[in-house]
């Protein structure tokens, strides 16, 4: 006999946003929205942590508010009511940050193809168990138009689930458990390759001129390598046959096989404007967080001048949009590469300086100039955490590197002033300082002798008595040893900006 089922009406069930799922952890000492789907009109009841509280679907959407709560390591349960009911489970209330940018943030513990393994990975992934450290991934998304739920979940940390946690991150997040003892949260929003404009609100880059700039600079790039595209399709067959017979001599002569050349890609013929803020931190809106982690800048290497704009805008439109002007920015300034040149950390270290509530992380030490990706993230996990003790959790100690402040000339000599000095500057083993270099009125630069005089340091060379300018670590591999005691390195900077 078969069974009829009459639909009395058409019954769409109360469902959370997916930010509220099992294992998820809740900013503590903030307001906490909740919010998620129903039927019109239908009466909604959230009971949670000892806090009931109800209200009326309005237009298919519903949100109410929890009262701030402490931290609390002892796992809870959220029940939403309403034509249906969802149990929430395992949630821990602690502190919650936004991770972001691109791929060396979006590098995770596990196995990546084409990219280095993290240094010290077996010892750290068969360590890693900490139930109290969670992370949601966002799902890759460009977007035209905003997304409101990524439709991601929370991972609790163990040692398969780490794999994929992003390991700047879960480096971050480790040091910041062990030290305060309290949940971390992990929002990893990131995507290898991408642009700063990518991230931003478009609204906020109307009228940018630095926008307009990066229109014409694409177009350009996007022709250069259609040309070149257009070419090698030309030529393909005498590209290949040159292959062929450059293989066969290396393979008779016992020497390395050269790459196979392949098809130059096509760049983007445009920026893609607020496509990842729409699909990726759209979706967070309303959300309370701690504060941002952000390592990017890799895909603008060579558009410092616009970067140097659209980074305090990427800050200040995010810190908006979470309604919070001082929230913390932690960011990474970019370690050596063969093709990043010293204008795009001047460009971080210049946001920095002019941003409040950010911190820089320099990681020149664990840079390597012919690999991109470099491994070692440890260090940069925990240097991250150590800046968010002092901008989040008020922490006294010292949390950066030596930054450039000012300059004068005495006696032939340039002597530099810096801030983060933390208890005095040293050179590291205790060798000459290297990187200085000075000029003078002809802006022609010389290495230089360089000298810790109390908490400044002196410059000159025999090549310039008439000394006007000073740089360090201006290149694309910059050799600084110049550190606090505290054992941060100080940021390549030059007072020659024009």
């Amino acid at each position: 006999m078969l069974m009829t089922i009459v639909c009395i009406k058409s019954m769409a069930f109360v469902k959370p946003n997916s930010l509220f799922s099992n294992n998820m952890v809740l900013q503590r000492g903030e307001i906490v929205p909740v919010w998620g789907t129903a039927n019109p009109n239908e009466k909604i009841t959230v009971e949670f942590n000892g806090q009931n509280i109800s209200t009326v679907a309005k237009e298919g959407r519903w949100m109410v508010k929890l009262k701030q709560m402490r931290a609390s390591n002892k796992p809870l349960t959220m029940t939403i009511t309403g034509e249906n009911t969802v149990k929430i489970e395992n949630i821990l209330v602690g502190e919650v940050w936004v991770c972001s940018g691109q791929s060396n943030m979006e590098k995770v513990m596990g196995f990546m193809k084409n990219q280095p393994t993290i240094t010290n990975s077996a010892y750290e992934i068969a360590n890693a168990n900490y139930p109290q450290i969670r992370q949601y991934k966002v799902p890759k998304k460009f977007s035209s138009t905003a997304i409101t739920d990524a439709n991601a979940k929370w991972d609790v940390c163990d040692t398969n689930s780490v794999k994929l946690f992003s390991a700047v991150a879960y480096f971050f997040a480790k040091k910041l458990f062990e030290e305060k003892n309290i949940p971390i949260g992990i929002i990893l929003s990131a995507v290898g390759g991408t642009h700063i404009e990518s991230w931003i609100n478009k609204d906020e880059l109307k009228g940018e001129k630095s926008i307009e700039e990066l229109y014409d600079i694409y177009l350009k790039s996007y022709t250069q390598k259609q040309n070149e595209l257009l070419k090698f399709q030309s030529d393909s067959v005498s590209i290949i046959s040159q292959w062929k017979n450059d293989s066969s001599v290396a393979s008779i002569n016992n020497k390395t096989i050269p790459v196979k050349p392949i098809a130059p890609a096509l760049p983007p013929k445009e920026p893609t404007d607020g496509e990842l803020f729409n699909g990726m931190i759209m979706p967070l809106r309303d959300f309370p967080i701690a504060g941002f982690v952000w390592y990017q800048g890799e895909s603008d290497r060579s558009l410092a001048k616009q970067y140097n704009e659209l980074f305090p805008l990427l800050i200040n439109s995010w810190r908006k949009f979470w309604g919070d002007k001082n929230i913390p920015f932690l960011f990474v300034q970019l370690p050596q590469f063969k093709t990043i040149g010293p204008e795009i950390r001047e460009a971080q270290l210049a946001t920095y300086k002019n941003v409040k509530r950010t911190a820089m992380v320099v990681s020149l030490e664990y840079g390597d100039i012919n690999e991109i990706h470099p491994p070692n993230k440890k260090p940069i996990g925990e240097r991250l955490a150590i800046c968010a003790n002092a901008l989040k959790y008020g922490s006294n100690n010292e949390y950066m590197g030596p930054i450039f402040e000012s300059f004068k000339v005495v006696n032939g000599k340039i002597e530099i002033s810096f801030s983060h000095i933390g208890s005095g500057l040293i050179a590291k083993d205790g060798n000459e300082l290297t990187g200085f270099m000075i000029s003078g009125p002809d802006k022609k630069f010389y290495t230089a002798k360089a000298v810790i005089v109390g908490n400044k340091v002196q410059v000159s060379s025999d090549k310039v008595t008439n000394p006007t300018n000073v740089r360090l670590g201006w290149s694309n591999d910059p050799e600084v040893n110049l550190f606090n005691k505290e054992g941060f390195l100080a940021s390549p900077f030059r007072t020659d900006f024009e």
